[in-house]
């Protein structure tokens, strides 16, 4: 039997506590979807629906089974439009960016891909975690991504790790913004604000052990992006990592500390056919390196 559209059956049923109106909401009559929930309960071995006069009723079987059928039913439709959307993007190149990576390389990585497509197809951008683009790029929803370094990158293809200039962000009236000679210890007073750890774990660490190496071990405040960071170092209260060159910004300043320690490292995951748009990527990211 087809399980999961006689779960449909049930799931219907049970919220309409109705089973013409269930039918309805189906667009299927009321005879086949009665007997569509006779067989799905044959199946299961249990009564689901007590069939009354006024209408339909959950049996004790029914109400515990409820939360799983709804969960199924929602699991295959989400299947059925990823699937869809997939086979809908057949031809584009699918590729994906961490949030640490700055609107200029962001379109840097876009004109490449557009630059090696011979075909003409059209370039979709996803921007996520580093979690979730290796999940991504493992499920082949997307071709390539460029993730943060260190992660765990089972799974997928990865090519070599790349350093990009990053800069500490301060408020612009903080201290650090005007010593002649700036250290790591000046932002003892401000708290971290940086991506949750759960966004790639590894690179979480990375950084939070750098910063405690040099004496700074303050609260941390998420922010996702940039838009994010710069928020809270402009409110007066944090500092932060950005891959974004200084750029004149109302209440932030840019410092520029231990280049090499701080620095982004990223590099290019793919899936096994996408060679080809890894390489445009790792050539892009490699002339971003030398500027």
């Amino acid at each position: 039997m087809d399980l999961v559209r006689h779960l449909r059956f049930f799931v219907a049923v049970a919220n309409e506590g109705h089973f013409g109106r269930a039918a309805t909401v189906l667009d299927m009559t009321q005879p086949p979807l009665s007997q569509g929930l006779r067989k799905l309960e044959e199946h299961l071995g249990v009564e689901l629906i007590h069939r009354t006069r006024q209408g339909a009723l959950l049996t004790s079987a029914g109400r515990q089974l409820l939360p799983r059928a709804r969960l199924l039913v929602d699991d295959a439709e989400r299947l059925l439009a990823e699937a869809q959307r997939i086979a809908n993007a057949r031809g584009a190149v699918q590729w994906g960016a961490c949030e640490a990576l700055p609107d200029h390389i962001v379109t840097v990585c876009v004109s490449a891909l557009r630059a090696d497509n011979a075909t003409g197809a059209t370039v979709s951008t996803t921007m996520g975690t580093t979690v979730e683009l290796i999940a991504e790029v493992r499920a082949g929803v997307c071709d390539v991504a460029v993730i943060d370094h260190p992660a765990l990158v089972d799974g997928v293809e990865a090519g070599p790790v790349v350093k990009i200039p990053r800069w500490v962000v301060v408020p612009a009236d903080h201290r650090g913004a005007v010593a002649e000679r700036p250290a790591f210890t000046m932002l003892s007073d401000l708290s971290f604000a940086h991506p949750a750890r759960a966004g790639n774990p590894p690179a979480y660490d990375t950084v939070v052990d750098l910063l405690r190496e040099r004496g700074v071990d303050t609260p941390i405040v998420t922010a996702r992006d940039d838009r994010a960071l710069f928020a809270a170092v402009a409110a007066g209260t944090s500092f932060g990592l950005t891959a974004t060159p200084p750029t004149p910004t109302p209440g932030v300043a840019w410092v520029r500390l231990a280049p090499q320690a701080i620095a982004l490292r990223l590099r290019v995951i793919r899936r096994a056919e996408a060679t080809a748009q890894a390489s445009a990527l790792d050539r892009a990211l490699y002339r971003e390196r030398l500027r």
